[in-house]
């Protein structure tokens, strides 16, 4: 019975497309599933950080190939998927992990205050750019569907394949200040949702993953001071309302990542899983 369970998370001869692969968190789940026996697309806008994540696959015993890819570039989109298709077959698994935040669509403060004096350089709600807004948003939403439209094709053709959104606990409960971060993870969920009960009689199942807080490049830019290393206030609030009282690691995501690429969940569709340490649950 045991390797009757275990089969269900076998991976190995898949092939997959991850997006954002260059990347801290989606370069721990293309590692982690090169280390698995699956051929990994490294898809990125960042064409050295693509290969750089090939190459350490690769040297590690996996295979894996390295593409430039902008999200929001239907064309470049369709290319990739025929190079891959044309090297390996049509992907069975597809991850939407490219995505990431600017200040131009994120508010100085958590709340506005019309009596008060902005401070020098502060960005209210009013202030906020609806270019910067929208290149937020279109990174993180329109690019899940740019590319899910690229390749999710050969995917129904064969009647079988996974894909995992990466949305966020923002898109469950809108964190302040990042307005358009959360607005396009709301997207992203609503999508797979939506999207997993249009594929639902192809074989082509659709779920996401919900991270919290991870300690990535960018978030130790935001969360830590950069003379003292401490916890900025922002930071220590996130640790407070986090049961577990830790920020997450790359490898966190990767248990319920191959649960949700695996025969293992074949009856699982249109879930957004949270990995957030507790933050969702709690409430005082």
């Amino acid at each position: 019975m045991t390797n009757e369970i275990l089969k269900r998370f076998d991976l190995r001869g898949k092939v997959a497309a991850v997006t954002g692969g260059g990347g801290e968190l989606c370069g721990a789940m293309s590692d982690a599933l090169g280390s698995m026996g699956v051929a990994v697309a490294v898809l990125d806008l960042s064409l050295e950080k693509a290969e750089a994540r090939a190459q350490s696959i690769v040297q590690a015993g996996g295979k894996a190939r390295a593409f430039r890819c902008d999200v929001l570039d239907p064309g470049q989109a369709r290319e990739c998927y025929e190079v891959v298709r044309r090297l390996w077959g049509p992907p069975d698994f597809l991850i939407n992990g490219a995505g990431g935040n600017n200040p131009r669509g994120s508010t100085s403060e958590e709340f506005h205050d019309p009596q008060g004096s902005p401070a020098a350089g502060a960005q209210s709600f009013f202030d906020l750019d609806p270019a910067g807004f929208r290149q937020v948003f279109d990174l993180n939403f329109l690019g899940t569907f740019i590319v899910t439209q690229a390749f999710s094709p050969g995917m129904v053709a064969q009647g079988r394949g996974a894909i995992v959104n990466i949305s966020s606990m923002s898109a469950f409960t809108p964190l302040t200040k990042v307005a358009a971060y959360s607005a396009a993870k709301a997207a992203v969920s609503n999508f797979t949702h939506w999207l997993a009960v249009h594929f639902a009689r192809t074989g082509v199942r659709v779920n996401a993953l919900a991270p919290g807080f991870f300690m990535t490049e960018q978030l130790k830019f935001l969360h830590i001071d950069r003379k003292t290393g401490e916890l900025l206030p922002r930071a220590r609030k996130v640790i407070a309302h986090t049961p577990m009282g830790r920020y997450g690691q790359p490898d966190d995501l990767i248990g319920s990542l191959v649960w949700l690429l695996s025969d293992a969940s074949s009856f699982v569709t249109g879930v957004v899983v949270p990995i957030d340490g507790g933050f969702s649950s709690y409430s005082i």
